[in-house]
């Protein structure tokens, strides 16, 4: 058997690239590489800009051409990482390369020696995957989370008032509306988003073993945190001041914990969304030429649901062993963290790849009241938590003589159906007052619903 052409392995990188490319420009080797060519060009304009070790100051001019390096960043760039790692077998010693023969090019070779200057490998690395990751969430992972966010505030409100029969343990309950329904995973999901959009990006800048031991011997009279505090925030991240040769990489465990506890959220709702239709309240709406089973033909499979909910397992696991594994490092450096960091951009993409797939599910459903009200026609009993909540209130305010309205009403409902006619003649029966009783008599399963429909306008 004749061996394939090279072909992507990951179905990121194929079969779903149009889904989650996006994510490339930053979580990809070659967007961290040009993050880390990035945070060397500041740290040399950092040093200059101070006239440190006999430097001056670059003009306007220099500087838009040593940022050139980043801003231009592309194929060239790539290439040349490439062949050099393959000599130096060190990542971000071909990044340091790559700058020194860059500043020759533009007649900077004076300053080649600030170049990655008192730095270890872990404050560039660190200083780019927070930039990085940073960029990744709030310029893609976040609005794709916030327009499913609200793609499920307009259900909810298109749905506020159309009842529906809950299920607890999978049994007849307390009916709702789907539009309150929908409404808890927008307000849980926009709780965790709004946590996220909190959270810190922090990088270290100082040296082998975050004491600045290397910095001092070069220049005492230099406030190096200061300085490093001043370049890493001038980077748009956050500064820690205390760490071993690493940055510790809380940040990332309190952040992927959090992307991994709104992914549970979205596979709650891809499971309640496909019980949904299985139960027929929601119908799916046909897409012309797409093929639902290759035997059946009248079936439409819900294949943005299972899709997403397969993706968010994968993601969550993924994000479940970067939180594990990057919260420890063996005394002041192992690279545990070198090789799983690298997958980063995996967990990010199967779990964009599911909100796509739920952001144009979402699209595809159309809520059919009238199953909703069938059902709801017939589960009568789910009355019974009323009639025996009025009962006791009516016990309490001494106008009714029942002794366990909860046993009565058990006796009637539990474990069998009990048509409306039934019931009405059970409550016109009851020792309670007159209004009491007209209110029972008033109510049925589609108006028994609470507060849901007000419910919705608690939603942003």
């Amino acid at each position: 058997m004749t061996s394939l052409p090279p072909q992507p392995l990951s179905p990121l990188d194929g079969r779903y690239a149009a889904a989650v490319g996006s994510l490339a420009d930053y979580l990809s080797e070659a967007g961290l590489n040009r993050a880390r060519v990035e945070v060397e060009v500041e740290w040399i304009i950092a040093l200059t800009d101070r006239s440190l070790f006999g430097s001056a100051p670059l003009s306007d001019e220099q500087k838009t051409q040593l940022r050139s390096l980043y801003r231009d960043f592309g194929q060239a760039e790539i290439d040349w990482l490439a062949a050099k790692e393959a000599v130096t077998r060190h990542d971000v010693k071909a990044v340091e390369y790559l700058v020194r023969d860059r500043l020759s090019a533009l007649g900077l070779d004076a300053i080649a020696e600030l170049t990655h200057f008192a730095c270890t490998s872990e404050d560039i690395n660190s200083a780019s995957y927070a930039l990085t990751v940073k960029r990744a969430v709030e310029q893609v992972w976040l609005p794709k989370l916030r327009t499913v966010i609200g793609a499920l505030g307009d259900l909810a409100r298109e749905h506020r008032d159309a009842p529906m029969l809950s299920r607890t343990h999978g049994q007849p309950a307390t009916p709702s509306t789907m539009g309150k329904e929908i409404a808890v995973f927008a307000w849980r999901l926009e709780r965790v988003a709004t946590q996220i959009e909190g959270g810190e990006y922090l990088a270290k800048f100082s040296g082998a073993t975050g004491t600045w031991s290397a910095h001092l011997a070069a220049e005492p009279d230099v406030d190096w945190p200061e300085l490093s505090r001043s370049f890493i925030e001038g980077l748009g991240v956050d500064f820690n001041v205390l760490t071993t040769q690493i940055e510790s990489h809380d940040w990332q465990v309190e952040l992927y914990d959090r992307v991994r506890h709104a992914g549970g959220i979205l596979h709650n709702l891809a499971t309640d969304v496909w019980t949904y239709i299985s139960l027929g309240f929601f119908a799916q709406i046909p897409v012309a030429g797409a093929t639902g089973s290759s035997t059946m033909p009248h079936k439409i499979n819900p294949i943005r649901f299972e899709n997403a909910e397969a993706n968010l397992e994968i993601s969550g696991g993924l994000f479940s062993t970067l939180a594990q594994t990057l919260v420890t490092s063996r005394m002041q450096r192992d690279l545990t963290d070198s090789t799983t960091q690298r997958n980063i951009g995996v967990a990010f993409g199967h779990s964009l790849l599911a909100l796509d797939n739920l952001q144009r599910g979402l699209t595809e459903i159309s809520l059919s009241r009238d199953v909703l009200l069938k059902d709801l026609d017939a589960n009568w009993e789910v009355l019974a938590e009323a009639i025996q909540t009025v009962v006791r209130a009516e016990i309490a305010a001494g106008r009714s003589q029942i002794t366990d309205p909860y046993a009565l009403l058990k006796d009637l409902t539990r474990g069998r159906r009990v048509g409306g006619p039934e019931l009405a003649e059970f409550v016109r029966g009851l020792d309670i007052g007159d209004a009491a009783k007209e209110r029972l008599l008033a109510l049925t399963p589609a108006t028994y619903a609470g507060l849901a429909d007000d419910l919705v306008s608690r939603l942003a």
